[in-house]
């Protein structure tokens, strides 16, 4: 009799809701943020019957509360292979690849996520997952070093790898394997206090980059945050305060708007932990800054055309208005973000028209009554128009990596500023994960395309397509 295996949508699901209650513990105000963005979202959700309306439409209105996204840095090619094979056990593929080395960060990137609409809207749990470039590293005794610190150590457990093969080898696992499973993955993923190096040899990694050191100085890639979704994230930075929480000066990303696009995020300041480190049995001790509080926003997927736009108005700014730790200079760069950001449309028909952004489809019920009585009109633009056909933005899953760099720079400190001369590579990147990295705009127009034409579909109009489609 054959097994019954648990899908990897519910592994997923028990894996995201375990990491949440380790990292409340972790990290107290991880829980505040959450209560927090709880209380906004009810909130808008009250006050925008629109909005709701248009989440339930989609299916996308339970997954709001329990979705989150994570961020870990690894250190080694060995180690992205098996984050792969692991993420797979949760349905989660690589999408995506983000060059950070171009913003003075010595790594590159991938998301780990589901890919299709099914799976996104029981829980898109993401894990933004960087790599470590060591050959970024000027000084070669230190380079070396390093390397030979981070082929010592093993971040996976003995049972979580034999618990991925079996998931290979049989196609799933079982619901007490499951269970079993996200246990022993946890592991790779909890805080540890103990660095497995010393503290001359903590502070070489530090002075050379602080995200060095918080990658090779400890045993694992700790969680270094875990990010609830808001629907309005400038009610949730302006309330920060009032929960004892100090938020980045400034929201990276797009600036308000009505119409939401791509990604809005912001944090608070990385926590000061205390360490141990391998001197004298951890006699000495110090202190370690890299896990923070990150919020986000999700707006609209901008194609490629938009995103270009997108790309040339935020550089606009940045390359005029410096951005700085509070004072005038943050009011200026948001007021000259708001400004910028006028030339890219702010309403969901132009964006659709213009062939900006990317949505999806579905035939109404008068489209579907009057497909009946024959009553269709032959100007596909009309189908929208007269109600017969319907359009939806599709959420942005992905990240920025411009954004990224921002979080990530504001956490580790203003000196961290550096221009490498090494660029990341994407087939290096590749390589090591033992893939390819999906291309996040092809996932996009697949899933704009398949929508339109189940929507032609059902109005007897197979093969109809519109001129806007991007």
């Amino acid at each position: 009799m054959p097994k019954a295996f648990v899908s990897t949508d519910r592994i997923r699901s028990l894996f995201t809701e375990a990491m949440s209650q380790m990292y409340r513990a972790e990290v107290p105000q991880y829980g505040t943020l959450i209560e927090l963005v709880a209380d906004v979202n009810a909130g808008c959700l009250e006050h925008d019957p629109e909005l709701r309306e248009r989440l339930a439409r989609a299916g996308e209105l339970e997954r709001i509360d329990v979705e989150r996204h994570g961020a870990i840095r690894l250190g080694t090619a060995e180690e992205l292979f098996t984050i792969r094979r692991l993420f797979a056990v949760m349905g989660m593929q690589a999408v995506g690849y983000y060059d950070l080395s171009v913003a003075g960060v010595p790594v590159h990137s991938t998301s780990f996520r589901p890919v299709d609409d099914a799976a996104l809207n029981v829980n898109p749990f993401r894990v933004f997952t960087s790599l470590l470039q060591l050959e970024l590293i000027e000084d070669e005794g230190l380079r070396g070093e390093a390397a030979a610190i981070l082929a010592a150590r093993r971040i996976y457990t003995p049972r979580a790898i034999a618990l991925i093969e079996r998931h290979e080898r049989d196609g799933g696992l079982t619901g007490p394997e499951a269970v079993e499973f996200v246990a022993e993955a946890l592991e790779t993923f909890r805080w540890h206090g103990e660095a497995t190096v010393s503290a001359k040899t903590y502070k070489r990694l530090h002075d050379a980059h602080r995200l060095i050191a918080d990658v090779v100085s400890f045993k694992g890639p700790h969680i270094n945050h875990l990010t609830p979704r808001t629907l309005d994230i400038d009610a949730v930075q302006a309330r920060m305060p009032e929960r004892g929480i100090t938020p980045k000066a400034v929201i990276e990303g797009p600036p308000r708007r009505h119409c939401d696009i791509l990604l809005r995020q912001t944090s608070f300041k990385a926590l000061e932990e205390r360490i141990g480190f391998s001197d004298d049995d951890g006699a000495i001790r110090g202190t370690h800054t890299a896990r923070f509080g990150e919020i986000e926003q999700r707006g609209v997927a901008l194609t490629a055309k938009g995103r270009a736009l997108y790309d040339r108005l935020l550089a606009s700014v940045r390359g005029e208005v410096q951005v700085v730790a509070g004072g005038a200079k943050a009011g200026a760069y948001d007021s000259e973000l708001a400004e910028r950001f006028k030339a890219l449309p702010d309403s969901w028909e132009e964006l659709r028209r213009q062939g900006l952004a990317f949505f999806r489809y579905s035939a109404t019920p008068a489209g579907i009554a009057a497909a009946v009585r024959g009553t269709l009109p032959d100007d596909p633009e009309a189908l929208i128009t007269n109600g017969y056909l319907a359009f939806a933005p599709i959420v942005y899953e992905d990240f920025l990596p411009v954004s990224a760099a921002g979080i990530f720079q504001s956490n580790l400190g203003a000196d961290q500023q550096q221009n490498y001369a090494t660029r990341s590579n994407r087939d290096a990147f590749e390589a090591a994960l033992g893939g390819t990295v999906q291309d996040e705009l092809a996932l996009y127009a697949e899933r704009q395309t398949a929508s339109l034409d189940a929507a032609m579909e059902a109005l007897g109009l197979a093969g109809l397509q519109l001129k806007t489609v991007a």
